[in-house]
């Protein structure tokens, strides 16, 4: 594959296959990293919604930063990696108080400010001004190893640094926003992973992946992420229309956020602690929810209780009636059980 026709058949192809999303038609950096941090670890369909109720709710940057940080974690609800939405709400308020809400101009002024890596400084700067710098995330990574025969590791700091090399030099001068939109759409509809369009692909018959049948093994990512299995038992304590949660605080993916009462155990077996044993024999028990993290297999079940109006609460827990636990941020987990009990 030479260097110098890859663009051009990239951005040919892009030309007819773009998709329309509304924070490619903007420059305005604040809705570009915006759209860039939802879209993490998010598909481009889930993200959607979530990209419009955030841009609505917080028009710049400074609304944002302004924002108590429990309204921020009740918009992203849902969308999970709640440590985004809190580095999200971090760095809002670092342009706010720091650059006057004005993000840096430039890659290199960017990948200085805390809250934002060079992927996303890269995609800033590529599509707000124009500048030629590469980004390089899962879908690169994919597309380079595959059409140019790359083995290295992508779990390697070597392999960081080899493809943002060869993705620098394949980059055009003057379209580098659309060449970054290009790669980045082409990897995620067509070099996808698994059964890749490669019929139909604009670089067969240059493409070693493809020459030497090893699109299911590139690109290369040895080090995998070993899962943990957690089983929790969850007291739900009801009084009439009211629910007893508590908050989570400290060092928590889940930080911020509202559950129940929590009991974990080391096997699926087992009930939750503390729970007087006749309100314990007279608990409804859920089916098990499963909930997949991506380093942790949880296995939850619900043990619901009916309690009188006058029981006196843990210290942690809180009675909150059904319309305010609308307005509380809470885990899927959470989301789940009461959809399916409640109807929330």
């Amino acid at each position: 594959m030479r260097l110098e026709s890859f663009a051009p058949r990239l951005l040919h192809w892009y030309d007819e296959h773009r998709r329309d999303l509304p924070w490619r038609s903007t420059t305005d950096p604040y809705r570009i990293w915006l759209s860039e941090i939802i879209l993490q670890q998010t598909r481009v369909a889930q993200g959607m919604p979530y990209y419009l109720k955030f841009t609505e709710t917080f028009p710049t940057v400074t609304d944002l930063a302004a924002a108590d940080e429990r309204d921020v974690l009740r918009l992203w609800q849902g969308l999970g990696y709640y440590s985004r939405a809190r580095n999200l709400h971090a760095t809002a308020r670092i342009v706010a108080d720091e650059y006057g809400g004005a993000f840096p101009d430039s890659y290199a002024k960017l990948v200085q400010l805390k809250g934002i890596g060079p992927y996303t400084a890269a995609a800033i700067a590529s599509f707000a001004w124009k500048e030629k710098v590469a980004v390089v995330d899962g879908n690169v990574f994919r597309v380079l190893s595959r059409i140019f025969g790359i083995a290295t590791d992508i779990a390697t700091p070597a392999a960081k640094k080899e493809f943002t090399e060869l993705a620098n030099r394949l980059i055009p001068a003057d379209h580098p926003d659309l060449f970054n939109h290009a790669i980045m759409d082409f990897g995620a509809t067509q070099c996808v992973p698994v059964s890749p369009v490669c019929l139909f692909c604009p670089f067969a018959g240059d493409c070693e992946a493809q020459a030497t049948g090893r699109q299911a093994e590139l690109p290369v990512k040895e080090k995998k992420t070993k899962v943990r299995d957690r089983f929790f038992h969850y007291t739900v304590l009801q009084s009439g229309t009211r629910l007893a949660l508590k908050e989570r605080t400290g060092r928590d993916i889940w930080s911020g956020m509202y559950d129940f009462w929590l009991t974990e155990t080391d096997t699926p077996g087992g009930k939750p602690a503390g729970l007087p044993a006749d309100l314990a024999a007279r608990a409804e028990v859920s089916p098990v929810f499963t909930h997949i993290l991506s380093h942790q297999k949880i296995q939850a079940v619900f043990h619901t209780v009916e309690v009188p109006v006058d029981f006196l609460l843990p210290e942690q827990l809180k009675w909150y009636t059904f319309e305010e636990l609308e307005d509380l941020p809470k885990p899927v987990l959470i989301l789940k059980y009461l959809k399916g009990r409640y109807q929330f």
